[in-house]
């Protein structure tokens, strides 16, 4: 039967990839309200699009999907492990700013998540592999595999993605805790901060942004990997904030969401008050909407139809984020099919959204009843085969011309720069990077040392390191007189040349740096500091003091100073002299701590994940699908003759009584909501089953008292090994009397 689909399904997609155009499907907004002085328009919708969940536009500007119609096409989510994704190219061939022609790129693909366009090729995520395929005539030539554990466990919600490629020169990712770059035709892979769920974005300065369902928006104080270098210490008060603490929404209609019983997720008029799905952040850098609207970071909340736009402020070692307003969204709909789940800045300065245009969202192993309930009542497994990408501008603006980056020489990249959309200064950085266009090294440095464009100097900045064309007197004349943020970046890059050759220059410009007395400088100075006291204690040490005894109560430069240390965190702590001046501060607390858990081998957990594993609902659901649903049914509703209903069964709530009746087993009759089941079989237990363990038994447990009851619940494995031993009166299975008896 799966060969026969499989092959169906191939036989079909090559048809439908014959198919060279299509008409331009008309799809009303009139259901779609948006902020005073923006307009949205349609730029791609179905047939040529199902499920889209990803984009991102190549060097010509055109925008490259990955679509994942696999997720939840149904109630059991029953198509996830089926070759039905694929990433395409749309193409406006009319030029009319309307889709009207797809391109197959890649085809047959399993629940694919993530491309980013980088060094002239294709990265994408297809789990639980990360590939890179060159490009030739729009197709892909000469794939690599990246790395075989991006995404080798978890539930789809829950699996690496992302990759956004930051402007220090590394790819991100969210649901993960490793970063991604080639250098000289070899990819490398190390350890980061592991940060959000769903989408990941940047600002203009590097710092990255990210959430997960309930907290809209999270992000780092501080440049990604500067606070990374001690091993034994990990930073709490600087990476992975939660920005702001108010996660209400504002939906248009009520909405359906899981565990929409419970106290406070809806409000009087069944709406929802706080969020449950946020996902998709993007920090706004296209330079064409108004000035004031220049780092707003937009987020998906796709449960509520809408998408929120958020201010930032940042303090130098921090940043606080609060919502643009109370009582109303910046775009929101009626319109339930409406499932804005990634968002990207465009070449032309205006904002894409991507609508998968999907009734079900949330995955089989999280559905609670109540939402399995609500989504027949609502008809929401209905809207399956739709997927959309919007784009948001200025109202009556035309946008911005979009250059072919595939024809632009040197000097022209060069000059884009210093452009006014961060989409095309990412571009030109990544592309003077990996073409090595080293011809333009003195127009590429005299950019980094013109203070009057600090955003055009970062930019230059990083495409000198990444051709390895960076030397300590280079960043020490930066270090001079500009910017603090181009200051914080030098600092950070001069962290490559710490040795006994550059000692004199670093004391020089450190004691000047020292001298700003700006609180961001001290920052990203601390962060260095331990390198180049291994080098010289007598020399850098006071810096440090000096640092540390102006900023003792902030946690952000504390951190960044303990961070720092690596290697001397023992040489520091056993320095009666500095820990006495510094007794009962946050950086004595803290040096303290990282000793100890250095003596203990305890290390910063980034360090140690290879890869993320697969969480016990998930794990649960699939063991139920293989051992429980052929006799209970996949949605828990008993089947008749075989095994009674497990949907708001009493024994499915408490938990010990559920524990004794997998591992042992139940002998009839048996009641389930006040009616009697007398099966002339008896249930068998999994106890006799070794390959089963203790930890898979609380996995079914916990899918089972989410799927099949309004009050999920866990059971320690501990408790599991305990229930083990606990026997019925025969020694065989279980019946209900004994069961009610000793699990009241």
């Amino acid at each position: 039967m799966r060969f026969k689909f499989i092959l169906t399904f191939i036989v079909s997609s090559l048809l439908f990839s014959c198919q060279t155009s299509y008409k331009e499907t008309e799809v009303s907004l009139k259901s779609y309200k948006i902020e005073d002085g923006f307009e949205m328009e349609v730029i791609a919708s179905e047939p040529l699009l199902k499920a889209p969940v990803a984009i991102d536009f190549d060097g010509k500007g055109r925008v490259w999907v990955t679509q994942m119609p696999g997720y939840m096409s149904d109630i059991q989510g029953s198509e996830e492990d089926l070759p039905l994704g694929s990433i395409r190219i749309l193409e406006d061939l009319d030029n009319d700013g309307v889709a009207d022609h797809t391109k197959i790129f890649l085809d047959s693909l399993v629940m694919p998540r993530a491309l980013a366009h980088v060094y002239g090729g294709l990265l994408y995520a297809e789990p639980p592999n990360l590939w890179f395929v060159e490009i030739e005539d729009d197709k892909p030539v000469n794939r690599i595999l990246v790395d075989s554990l991006y995404a080798v466990d978890g539930n789809p919600e829950h699996q690496p993605n992302g990759l956004e490629l930051n402007i220090d020169n590394w790819i991100y990712n969210a649901k993960s805790n490793f970063r991604y770059r080639r250098k000289n035709g070899v990819w490398q892979k190390e350890p980061t901060t592991f940060r959000g769920q769903w989408g990941i974005s940047h600002d203009n300065f590097g710092r990255l942004y990210y959430n997960d369902n309930s907290r809209i928006l999270l992000g780092d104080y501080v440049l990604p990997n500067t606070l990374i270098d001690n091993k034994y210490f990990t930073p709490k008060r600087s990476v992975d904030k939660l920005l702001t603490s108010d996660q209400r929404v504002y939906p248009l209609h009520a909405t359906s969401v899981n565990r929409g019983y419970a106290e406070g997720v809806l409000n009087a008029d069944s709406i929802l008050v706080a969020a449950t799905a946020a996902c998709g952040p993007m920090v706004y850098r296209g330079g064409s909407f108004p000035p004031s609207y220049d780092q707003n970071v937009f987020i998906c909340l796709p449960e509520a139809n809408l998408i929120k736009r958020t201010l930032l402020t940042f303090t130098g070692d921090s940043t606080i984020a609060k919502h643009a307003w109370q009582g109303k969204e910046f775009l929101a709909s009626t319109d339930e099919g409406f499932r804005p789940v990634y968002l990207k800045n465009g070449p032309d300065g205006s904002m894409f959204i991507v609508d998968m245009h999907r009734g079900m969202i949330g995955h089989h192993a999280y559905m609670s009843p109540y939402l399995k309930i609500k989504t027949a009542q609502e008809g929401l497994d209905t809207i399956i085969d739709f997927g959309r990408i919007l784009k948001v501008k200025q109202e009556g603006m035309k946008g911005n011309a979009v250059p072919d980056f595939d024809t632009l020489n040197g000097l022209e990249l060069v000059s884009l720069l210093s452009d006014k959309n961060g989409w095309n200064r990412d571009r030109a950085q990544h592309y003077l990077v990996f073409k090595e266009l080293r011809e333009q090294i003195d127009a590429v440095k005299e950019m980094a040392l013109n203070s009057k464009n600090p955003l055009a100097q970062i930019h230059a900045l990083y495409v000198l390191e990444g051709w390895d064309a960076l030397t300590f007197d280079f960043l020490t004349d930066l270090m001079k007189d500009t910017n603090s943020e181009v200051v914080a970046h030098a600092i950070v890059l001069s962290k490559s040349f710490v040795s006994e050759k550059n000692k004199q220059k670093a004391l020089l410009s450190f004691d000047s740096l020292v001298n700003r007395n700006d609180l961001e400088i001290d920052l990203y100075l601390g962060s260095v500091l331990g390198s180049w006291i291994k080098l010289d204690e007598q020399g850098f040490i006071p810096f440090m003091m000096q640092v540390l005894k102006r900023r003792k109560n902030n946690s952000t430069v504390v951190e960044a100073v303990i961070s720092g240390l690596g290697g001397v965190t023992k040489k520091i702590s056993e320095n009666r002299a500095i820990m006495d001046s510094l007794k009962h501060t946050q950086f004595v607390n803290g040096l303290v701590r990282s000793t100890f858990d250095r003596k203990k081998g305890k290390m910063n957990a980034i360090y140690t994940r290879k890869f993320l594993g697969e969480d016990r609902r998930t794990s649960g659901a699939k063991m139920f699908f293989q051992i429980c649903a052929s006799c209970h049914g996949p949605n828990g509703q008993g089947i008749d003759g075989l095994a009674p209903p497990l949907m708001n069964s009493e024994h499915v709530k408490n938990t010990e009584r559920l524990a004794l009746i997998i591992l042992h087993g139940l002998e009839g009759p048996v009641h389930v909501n006040g009616e009697e089941y007398n099966i002339n079989l008896a249930m068998p237990g999994l106890i006799r089953n070794e390959t089963i363990s203790d930890k898979d038994i609380a996995d079914i447990i916990s899918y089972v008292t989410n799927a099949f009851s309004d009050n999920p619940k866990t059971l320690a494995t501990k408790r599991i090994k305990e229930l083990r031993d606990k026997k019925s009166s025969t020694g065989k299975e279980f019946t209900e009397t004994e069961l009610l008896k000793i699990t009241r």
